[in-house]
């Protein structure tokens, strides 16, 4: 497994710069302690997320009968969509009815932290699926630890940016936030098409010039 595919590859999908916007909508009227622990909450369960994926996400597709081949089709296609999303400047794992949710619950900072920041607005299907195909991968004990500790990474990405969202906005404008989304799109879409060509190639192998199983 080349060791340094999924961490970015998780860059591109979590993109927290490109999540700023809503952690500034959803976080109006807190205080300094309030959006601090706001912060706080959302790191940690994009760390979560991401870790249970890594550690977990095969032995469930595996409950459900479901082949690591179909998987990777379902999941490439998946990161496809939301490469298309980024590229129109939207985040990759936003859905319009979980925006309009988190309108709800501007009086609840851990409640927003978890929904809609860190799902689906930071984690959800796509990242979960890169971390399920990625895990199957690993050979290694120590690939899974960096697999994992990827999670940790990505949950000081989003402290970061989260923390310095208010210089980041003034800095980068709706215009530079928005070239940042395309670009982190762009990678996506051929990390995709590479995870689904893999999938298709194993579920077809005469694509490869190889013979159809009996």
């Amino acid at each position: 497994m080349d060791i340094y595919k999924p961490l970015i590859a998780l860059l591109a999908i979590v993109n927290p710069i490109g999540v700023i916007p809503f952690f500034i909508h959803f976080t109006q009227g807190f205080t300094p302690e309030q959006r601090a622990r706001t912060i706080r909450v959302s790191a940690f369960s994009a760390f979560v997320v991401i870790a249970l994926s890594a550690l977990a996400g095969l032995k469930i597709i595996e409950f459900f009968g479901i082949s690591l081949a179909s998987f990777q089709v379902g999941g490439g296609t998946l990161l496809l969509i939301s490469a298309l999303q980024m590229l129109n400047a939207q985040p990759a794992e936003t859905r319009q009815e979980d925006v309009s949710e988190g309108d709800n619950k501007v009086d609840a900072g851990d409640s927003i932290a978890v929904v809609p920041l860190t799902i689906p607005l930071l984690t959800g299907p796509a990242t979960i699926s890169t971390m399920v195909i990625y895990a199957d991968k690993t050979h290694h004990w120590w690939e899974m630890a960096v697999l994992t500790g990827y999670g940790i990474v990505i949950g000081i990405a989003v402290w970061l940016a989260f923390s310095a969202s208010g210089r980041i906005a003034r800095v980068l404008g709706k215009t530079g936030i928005n070239v940042m989304t395309r670009l982190m799109g762009l990678i996506l879409a051929a990390l995709a098409v590479e995870v689904m060509s893999d999938g298709l190639l194993k579920l077809f192998p005469v694509l490869a010039g190889g013979t159809l199983p009996h």
